[in-house]
């Protein structure tokens, strides 16, 4: 069958054909991911990443929505509107928001988290800020 591994060290892409490949986590895997996958087109990357600190910067995904669950801890998802910013708090685990495609996103992080993500990769977008539109 295969054996147990921890999200943390491997990934996983889920294919447009819908086959699951694990993917080492190294420093350059976001590089991998590109050349790989094919700039990740039709895609989707199983993540989860540890938090101390707040979110350095914000991030887009043009080409879906993301599926963003809390492990544990506790965390505000700070979604970019047009005027203002809409915070949603995340503090039981197995708590999930869906973020929608072209929305602008960050983490405030209240106490170490965990969080897992599925997430539409291609095309994505970071920035310190948030491009709100006119």
């Amino acid at each position: 069958m295969g054996q147990a591994q921890r999200l943390a060290s491997n990934f996983v892409v889920l294919t447009n054909e819908l086959r699951a490949d694990t993917v080492a986590v190294t420093p350059d895997l976001y590089q991998r991911l590109d050349r790989d996958y094919k700039d990740f087109a039709g895609h989707l990357l199983v993540a989860s990443h540890s938090f101390k600190e707040d979110w350095p910067t914000w991030e887009v995904h043009p080409a879906g929505d993301e599926f963003v669950i809390l492990v544990s801890g506790d965390v505000d998802l700070v979604l970019a509107k047009k005027v203002g910013d809409e915070t949603i708090r995340m503090t039981e685990p197995g708590t999930f928001v869906i973020v929608p495609r072209n929305t602008w996103h960050t983490a405030r992080v209240r106490r170490p988290s965990v969080m897992m993500f599925i997430t539409p990769g291609e095309g994505t977008i970071n920035s310190e800020e948030p491009d709100r539109g006119s």
